[in-house]
């Protein structure tokens, strides 16, 4: 099943691999006989489908998701082994398309307004008074 990140992006089945494990989560009587757990990877690395800008910024952003090129996305929400390679899928294009998304603006610089540094030394100015009448009367 080939995985559409966004409609110029598709992701071929023969590049993503599949594992699945005993999951830890619900399952009932057949919770330790049934591989309901997923993990699926892909290596955008060694992908066809990317342009090399989409494969360094992919590696920019995902770099910290990544173990040795390999991003890797895991489900066992769900009992059913179907529903968690579709979580899977789904997980995996939101990730994906989020590391290929345009940057937002960059944020301009601003100065704090007179109102609120009059405020901010207000409120420390309030809160000194608060803590100096927690000390021990001074006695003689």
């Amino acid at each position: 099943m080939d995985l559409e990140v966004t409609p110029q992006l598709t992701i071929p089945a023969s590049e993503l691999g599949w594992r699945f494990s005993r999951s830890s989560g619900p399952g009932g009587q057949h919770v330790n006989t049934s591989d309901s757990r997923v993990e699926l990877f892909w290596n955008p690395l060694g992908s066809a489908v990317l342009s090399d800008e989409q494969r360094i910024l992919l590696t920019e952003r995902l770099g910290r998701r990544m173990v040795a090129g390999v991003l890797t996305v895991v489900a066992s929400e769900q009992r059913s082994q179907l529903r968690n390679r579709e979580i899977a899928l789904a997980k995996m294009a939101e990730i994906i398309a989020t590391g290929l998304a345009p940057a937002g603006p960059a944020r301009r610089a601003t100065k704090p307004t007179r109102g609120s540094k009059r405020r901010h030394q207000a409120a420390k100015s309030q809160r000194s008074t608060t803590k100096s009448l927690r000390k021990r009367p001074f006695a003689d």
